[in-house]
């Protein structure tokens, strides 16, 4: 059993980032630049923004969080939404979800310039993706195909099961795991809460992706020997073990699942950082492209 970890795997990407970043630097260029809106205080959101912009110091990007109190109407959060697609400095920017209600989500995304849409939602950038054009992959399903890709993972010929049809996880990791590229050529089955059988469509799988929502949900008798487990799901569940009063924990049940598979991700440590790099690689390539470089 090889444990694919996402700190190494992120830690290798964003020093090939930094290392770019300066090689534009040197010609006088300005930095790449990031910006992450957070409407609200949900914990984990503001959790989430605050690692972003960590990582964008790490490998040289400008970065700015926009925090905007919980009873921010719509119109002045479109607002924004059209500042920063205005703004020459601004690469790349993403709207933090969730939104508080009384938002319209879909209406948001929509408004964001499909250019600057770092976390690739934009339909325009789904339908690239589907295509094969260039544009955003969505940053999770992107990170999941670089954790395959760097780890060695043949991928050709291979039943992958998806659990979960979300349009930022599954859907588009079905359209990327399918297709003729590398990782790809998978044979893919996406099964969600109206599959039935589950089970043994699990069982049949050489690449197992989990992304569900539901702790621990898969078990060792729903898998095969030598699988890939790749676990996206990540929820907070409360405990009396820990100042916090909770653990992160993924929808596969690690300490059982990892005895018998090939290759497993952890909960955490697996694709969240490479959630986190996935972003900062899109941006980097909406730099590039906004200055016409390789």
């Amino acid at each position: 059993m090889e444990i694919i970890s996402g700190i190494a795997l992120s830690r290798t990407i964003k020093e090939e980032i930094k290392q770019e970043v300066s090689t534009f630097l040197a010609k006088g260029l300005r930095r790449p630049k990031l910006v992450a809106v957070l409407v609200g205080s949900d914990g984990p959101s503001q959790t989430y923004v605050n690692a972003k912009v960590k990582d964008c110091h790490q490998v040289g990007f400008e970065s700015e969080a926009v925090r905007l109190d919980e009873n921010t109407s719509e119109e002045v959060l479109l607002a924004w939404v059209e500042k920063l697609n205005a703004d020459p400095s601004v690469d790349g920017f993403i709207v933090q979800l969730p939104l508080p209600k009384g938002i319209d989500e879909s209406k948001v995304l929509l408004a964001i310039d499909p250019a600057k849409d770092v976390d690739g939602f934009h339909p325009v950038n789904i339908g690239n993706m589907a295509l094969g054009l260039p544009g955003f992959v969505p940053a999770t399903p992107a990170g999941v195909i670089q954790m395959l890709k760097r780890s060695g993972i043949d991928t050709s010929g291979k039943h992958c099961v998806i659990i979960g049809r979300s349009k930022i996880v599954g859907m588009p990791l079905s359209i990327l795991l399918a297709r003729n590229s590398n990782p790809g050529n998978c044979t893919v089955t996406l099964t969600h809460s109206r599959t039935k059988n589950l089970k043994e469509i699990c069982k049949e799988a050489d690449i197992l992706i989990a992304a569900l929502g539901k702790p621990g949900f898969i078990k060792a008798d729903m898998i095969k020997a030598g699988a890939v487990i790749i676990d996206v799901g990540i929820s907070r569940v409360e405990t009396d073990t820990n100042e916090k009063g909770y653990i992160i924990q993924g929808d596969v049940d690690f300490d059982s699942v990892s005895e018998k598979v090939g290759f497993i991700s952890p909960v955490p440590g697996g694709v969240g950082p490479m959630t986190r790099t996935s972003l900062l690689t899109n941006t980097l390539t909406a730099y590039k492209r906004s200055f016409n470089l390789k």
